[in-house]
């Protein structure tokens, strides 16, 4: 019998993340393909969740998400930018930032606007825009600086542009758009009359002393902009799965809208753990960024020095590498006979990308692991060349 999977979804199979986790798991490989960290954020959020959970706070949260979260969104916001969002209209808690993805598409987009956004772009991207019915429009970032490519993203967009899609820092790549890249892409956002949806969820780890510049805080862009972000990566509690999106009232209403159809409500006791979180000192960002760069540099140095091509991350957990000294010429073949080669798991570029040829050698490693699974994964790989 054929697969009564809609047509828009098919090809929409099992995620390369799921595909290369098992095959980490069949083989006893250290996994730098799914980025989750290996260790846990701040005690002080952990102990708050066991705190929620003992004192009842267990049954469904409030549909727009818990108070004192909300509250210390807008608090963020205007904290680390100056951006003056109203806790109770303009901003919502959803499942992780991919949950908001999906439903700001969803609540915007009518069956065939166009959504502009960058190749390699995640995964959950190229599905949400299918699901809306609304069609892929892309600029491609190519390797190894990733920069924004002017006349290509212009040719992007069209009459039918409704949003463009926005990821900084940016996975897979580590790149952190410049200020004057974001200028680019909302001069124009408003010359199509298109929103800016922009996933932020890397905010806080930015190395090598780069600005991450939220586009809602750029000249006449905060009425067009919808923020998503969360809680996961920032304080390595990717499980929890708290994500938000804020922007203007009637575009977080209508977000609204449509994601009380898809989850309705999650995670009741860990959003005022994530409340207490955002919460926390300068300290306490600056030493989870300072950490997290020290492992980026433990990788890419041990990446270059059996040999191989890499692109140094601005941010986020990730490193990209050209997989071309170690025999590969197709990444994504290349990547699932990594585990049992090598006993180690990354992920292929190439399927992050319309374009396969733009990517065609290169992978994808996730850093945000102890510092001994990183030699070791490090040492595993050189033994390919030997």
């Amino acid at each position: 019998m054929d697969s009564p999977l809609v047509h828009r979804m098919q090809g929409y199979g099992s995620t390369i993340f799921a595909e290369m986790t098992a095959l980490a798991v069949e083989h006893d490989a250290l996994n730098l393909g799914q980025g989750f960290p290996d260790t846990d954020g701040p005690q002080e959020i952990l102990d708050a969740a066991k705190a929620a959970i003992d004192g009842g706070r267990n049954q469904y949260p409030p549909g727009a998400g818990e108070p004192e979260l909300l509250d210390a969104i807008a608090t963020h916001q205007k904290r680390f930018y100056g951006l003056e969002v109203d806790a109770r209209s303009q901003v919502l808690v959803t499942v992780g930032a991919t949950e908001a993805i999906a439903a700001t598409i969803l609540a915007l987009c009518e069956t065939g606007d166009e959504v502009v956004t960058f190749e390699p772009y995640y995964d959950s991207y190229a599905a949400s825009i299918a699901l809306a019915g609304a069609v892929r429009r892309t600029s491609v970032l190519r390797f190894p600086d990733f920069a924004v490519d002017e006349d290509s993203l212009r040719a992007a967009f069209s009459a039918r542009t409704r949003l463009v899609l926005l990821n900084t820092p940016h996975n897979p790549t580590g790149k952190v758009f410049t200020r004057a890249e974001l200028e680019l892409i909302c001069e124009l956002a408003r010359e199509f009359d298109a929103w800016v949806v922009t996933d932020e969820v890397y905010e806080h780890l930015v190395f090598d002393g780069l600005e991450h510049v939220p586009v809602a805080t750029l000249p006449g862009m905060a009425e067009r902009t919808l923020t998503i972000s969360s809680a996961g990566k920032t304080f390595s509690t990717t499980g929890w799965k708290v994500g938000w999106v804020s922007g203007p009232a009637q575009a977080v209403a209508a977000v609204r809208t449509v994601k009380q159809f898809l989850t309705y409500v999650a995670s009741g006791p860990f959003q005022p753990a994530v409340a207490l979180g955002l919460g926390l000192g300068d300290d306490v960002y600056a030493g989870l960024s300072r950490s997290m760069e020290g492992k980026r540099d433990l990788l890419v140095s041990a990446l270059r020095g059996i040999g191989l091509d890499v692109s140094v991350p601005g941010g986020t957990y990730f490193v990209v590498a050209d997989a071309a000294p170690l025999g590969a010429t197709d990444a994504l073949e290349f990547c699932r006979e990594l585990p049992a080669r090598a006993g180690v798991a990354g992920v292929p570029v190439s399927v992050f990308h319309d374009d396969v040829d733009a990517a065609r050698t290169l992978v994808r490693f996730a850093f945000c692991k102890r510092d001994d699974v990183l030699r070791d994964a490090a040492a595993r790989l050189a033994a390919l060349r030997t």
